[in-house]
């Protein structure tokens, strides 16, 4: 049966080595299982590749067994967008602007939107937070971000917000990170990142992704 357009398509993998591996696994029970996965991801591919200008998108992750998962409709917060080097240099241009008008390092912008949205312009969060650098609907308004799907307007907008928080707490990088998270509130209430778990995976994200990006310049 083929899947109708736009519908959701989900293959899996177990780990390249393994696939011949295994007193019960017969070479051809695992040329089927390899032939289906081929054919599930070949219809990925058609599926994304058929979706409306934008919204063509692939996501993936490996669980902890080693097995890959492949989807076109994201139901894990594991998954991620597969092609995120292609979503990166579609947005350079308005991480390189946003960084000069904000005085922000194009690095750390590049970062935030790493990880929150891997690069993915449709991306909303469970708590409905928007686009490349997740802004809640709230937050764009006071930004006057009038699409916050729009990359230009959101990179901007993301960036115009943490260059405010910067200020706010005096250039100190994980308080104003730890506020881009949970809010500014929440933080100055406690003069330091916040016990919430949530706020300290994400600090610390962040600043792992702008050191490795660091490393590559």
């Amino acid at each position: 049966m083929t899947p109708r357009m736009g519908g959701p398509v989900t293959a899996y993998a177990t780990p390249v080595g393994c696939l011949f591996a295994g007193p019960q696994a017969t070479m051809g029970s695992m040329r089927g299982r390899t032939t289906l996965f081929l054919v599930l991801t070949g219809t990925l591919l058609h599926l994304a590749l058929s979706a409306p200008p934008g919204r063509a998108a692939i996501y993936s992750f490996v669980d902890e067994r080693g097995v890959i998962h492949l989807t076109n409709v994201p139901t894990d917060h594991r998954y991620r967008p597969l092609f995120r080097e292609k979503r990166r240099a579609g947005v350079r241009h308005h991480i390189q602007m946003a960084s000069r008008r904000y005085r922000l390092d194009p690095l750390l912008i590049e970062a935030v939107i790493a990880v929150e949205s891997a690069f993915d312009r449709w991306a909303v969060s469970r708590k409905g937070a928007q686009g490349l650098m997740q802004l809640m609907p709230e937050t764009a308004r006071d930004l006057a971000v009038g699409d916050p799907f729009d990359p230009a307007a959101n990179i901007d907008g993301g960036a115009r917000y943490l260059r405010r928080l910067l200020d706010l707490f005096a250039g100190d990088l994980e308080l104003a990170l730890a506020a881009y998270n949970a809010g500014p509130n929440r933080v100055q209430a406690v003069g330091r990142v916040p016990p919430i778990p949530e706020t300290k995976r994400y600090v610390r994200a962040v600043l792992s992704t702008y050191r490795r990006l660091q490393g590559r310049r």
